[in-house]
C-alpha cells in the first residue's frame, strides 16, 4: 500500500462524502439499513471530533480508508468513541489503530479523562489491545450484533 496521509478531520464536501460513504458501507449496508442511517445528529454537535484517513490526499474523488468519531458526553470529562470503520481491503493494516490514537490525542487535548464506547462483539479484542476494558454487555444492534460497553481512562 502506498504511503497513507495523516489522520485528520474531513475538510471538503468530497471528503465528507467519502467519510459517510465508508460509515455506510461498513456499518450499515451489510445489515440492509437505509442510506442516511450512517448519520446522526451528534455529527454536527459542538465538540464532536471526526477522524478521516484517506487513500491519498491528492485524489480528485477521495476514498476513505478509515474513519471514526468522538462525541463529548454530558459528564464534561468523558467522550464516546463512535462509528469506527475501516475499509475491508485495508483491515488489519493498522489504520484503525491510527484513528483511535488520533481521537484519543484529540480527547486529551480537549481535557477529556475517559473514553467509553459500545463495541460490536467482533471488535472487542481490537479495543482491548488499545487499553479499553469491557464493563458489561450493552445492546444488540439490528437484532443481531451484540455490543459491549467498554471504557478507557486517559492520563
Amino acid at each position: 500500500m502506498a504511503s497513507v496521509p495523516a489522520v485528520r478531520p474531513p475538510r471538503t464536501p468530497a471528503e465528507w462524502a467519502a467519510y459517510y460513504q465508508l460509515r455506510y458501507e461498513v456499518l450499515r449496508r451489510p445489515w440492509q439499513q437505509p442510506r442516511g442511517s450512517e448519520r446522526v445528529p451528534a455529527d454536527d454537535e459542538p465538540g464532536t471530533l471526526h477522524a478521516l484517513l484517506l487513500a491519498e490526499e491528492t485524489a480528485e474523488t477521495p476514498t476513505a480508508l478509515a474513519v471514526g468519531m468522538l462525541q463529548p458526553t454530558g459528564s464534561g470529562h468523558q467522550g464516546q468513541l463512535r462509528f469506527m470503520a475501516v475499509a475491508p481491503a485495508a483491515a488489519g493494516t493498522g489504520l484503525g489503530s491510527r484513528v483511535v490514537a488520533y481521537l484519543e490525542s484529540q480527547a486529551r487535548a480537549a481535557g477529556l479523562r475517559e473514553i467509553m464506547l459500545h463495541s460490536r462483539d467482533s471488535a472487542v479484542g481490537f479495543y482491548e489491545k488499545h487499553g479499553y476494558a469491557v464493563v458489561e454487555p450493552s445492546h444488540t444492534l439490528f437484532g443481531v450484533i451484540p455490543h459491549f460497553l467498554m471504557r478507557k481512562q486517559l492520563f
